[in-house]
């Protein structure tokens, strides 16, 4: 038995210093990538795709934002977000009673968010921030125009967010100083 023990221990000491050069290659590799750098990558290879798909091919230092918007538009067939055409009886209603034939779209949110891991992307890649091609006005206006005629299909005007103030809590204490000071005091006479 005890040279059975030996045996063990001796596996046991091999399989120690396995494991400790497993833990040594675990330590080489990268760290996991974050969701948002997963989904850029994920973004960039889709759009990649979608330029060699073309006829002809589209390399990267040929597209411009035309190709972008084009790039916009095909993926509306993949949207699931019911945008009413002005015919429609429901269009401007918020919560319409019953289904209707209106399409589905790539939320205004979706894309906005798209194009913004697109274009840090593209200058990862590195493509200049000057010849950017998300970058282009024109990518904002059709963004923009996405945005204001969802608002209108839905019934819900988008309103510009208020930019909360951040009290620092040093001015709070100075505000509350000032205050006590113009307490008058209560004589001793």
């Amino acid at each position: 038995m005890s040279s059975d023990r030996r045996k063990d221990s001796a596996e046991g000491s091999s399989r120690s210093s396995g494991a400790t050069g497993d833990n040594h290659q675990l330590q080489q590799q990268p760290a996991p990538l974050s969701r948002y750098e997963s989904q850029k990558r994920r973004d960039w290879n889709t759009f990649g795709q979608y330029l060699r798909n073309q006829t002809p091919p589209v390399s990267l230092s040929q597209c411009n934002f035309n190709h972008v918007l084009d790039f916009l538009r095909y993926l509306d067939q993949f949207g699931k977000t019911k945008v009413h055409l002005n015919s429609c009886v429901f269009f401007g209603q918020p919560d319409p009673p019953a289904p209707c034939t209106c399409p589905l779209k790539q939320a205004w949110g979706s894309l906005d968010a798209l194009i913004g891991r697109l274009r840090a992307a593209y200058e990862e890649h590195g493509g200049s921030p000057e010849m950017n091609p998300f970058g282009n006005g024109a990518i904002r206006v059709y963004l923009r125009e996405i945005k204001e005629c969802q608002a209108k299909a839905r019934g819900i005007p988008y309103k510009k967010k208020k930019k909360k103030r951040i009290q620092i809590k040093a001015n709070d204490e100075a505000k509350a100083f000032e205050a006590s000071s113009l307490i008058p005091l209560a004589s001793s006479d």
